[in-house]
């Protein structure tokens, strides 16, 4: 039996040998080595994105890209070219200014911003951008904003309020926060319920914004998110409508506050004023051209 098994190995390799040697190797490769057409936008997002920042800013919808649960459009060329801007100017920016150079953002920030035309609506919800694992930030509904308008409460409320929302997360995933903060509103999280809550009984609650509610990780990042994105005045406008459970929501911004600058070394007061700063600019920023 083992003479015949042996005799049938034997006859197979020299099968397998005989096939190989008759095979000719194509010397043509499947892969293109012509460089990709690119138009003055790709050029622009290459000088702004890529080379300086290694984050790959995709305009046009990739299907692989997108999550299949929704139904979903393109978002349009020029509204990409304006967000494009904004999102280097309002978001990019505003920590390089504060970090005094680029590497922070190299670093830890998302290799991916993928935009998408329409909203993601899911059971009555909207979805206002998603963001996986660090590496990648999905910014919705970029056909329903209007280049010649940029209102800054609307794009903090669709993108912005979203794009420093995920970056907080892609930061205590690197390092957690203290567990000062989980003792805050234990036992008070809603998980999916958030949804039947309005912002007026959230605030109530402790909690900055109804989605905050969720769970501590997304309380945490509202907390941050929501104070970069407003002024003063909206602040201390909550902590009234707050009542005595504004004192949960200053221990909450407290905590936050000492974990950015102990862990990261920004200074959360001051990056908020950047960002406002910004903010009060976006109107005369010229998000049509690219010449620079």
């Amino acid at each position: 039996m083992k003479y015949i098994k042996y005799i049938a190995l034997a006859l197979f390799f020299a099968c397998g040998m005989s096939s190989c040697s008759e095979d000719e190797l194509d010397e043509r490769s499947i892969f293109s080595a012509e460089a990709p057409q690119r138009n003055e936008f790709d050029k622009w997002l290459l000088n702004n994105y890529v080379y300086p920042y290694n984050i790959d800013f995709k305009y046009r919808m990739e299907d692989k890209e997108s999550d299949h649960d929704y139904n979903l459009t393109p978002a349009q060329f020029d509204k990409s070219i304006a967000m494009a801007k904004l999102v280097k100017f309002l978001w990019i920016d505003s920590y390089t200014e504060i970090m005094g150079d680029r590497e922070f953002i190299c670093k830890y920030g998302p290799k991916m911003i993928h935009l998408i035309g329409s909203p993601a609506y899911d059971e009555g919800q909207i979805t206002l951008g998603t963001a996986e694992g660090g590496l990648k930030v999905t910014l919705y509904n970029i056909n329903a904003f209007d280049p010649s308008n940029p209102d800054i409460e609307f794009l903090n409320y669709w993108y912005f309020k979203t794009m420093h929302h995920e970056f907080a997360h892609i930061l205590h995933q690197t390092i957690e926060f203290p567990r000062e903060f989980y003792e805050i509103s234990t036992g008070n999280y809603t998980g999916a319920g958030w949804v039947n809550i309005s912002d007026t009984e959230a605030l109530q609650r402790g909690f900055i914004t109804n989605y905050a509610s969720t769970e501590v990780h997304e309380d945490f990042v509202e907390i941050i998110a929501n104070y970069i994105t407003h002024d003063a005045a909206w602040w201390e406008a909550q902590r009234k409508v707050a009542g005595s459970a504004a004192a949960y929501i200053d221990a909450k911004l407290d905590i936050a506050t000492t974990y950015m600058k102990e862990t990261w070394n920004i200074d959360l007061q001051q990056l908020r004023e950047i960002v406002q700063r910004r903010s009060s600019q976006a109107a005369s920023l010229d998000l049509i051209n690219l010449n620079d």
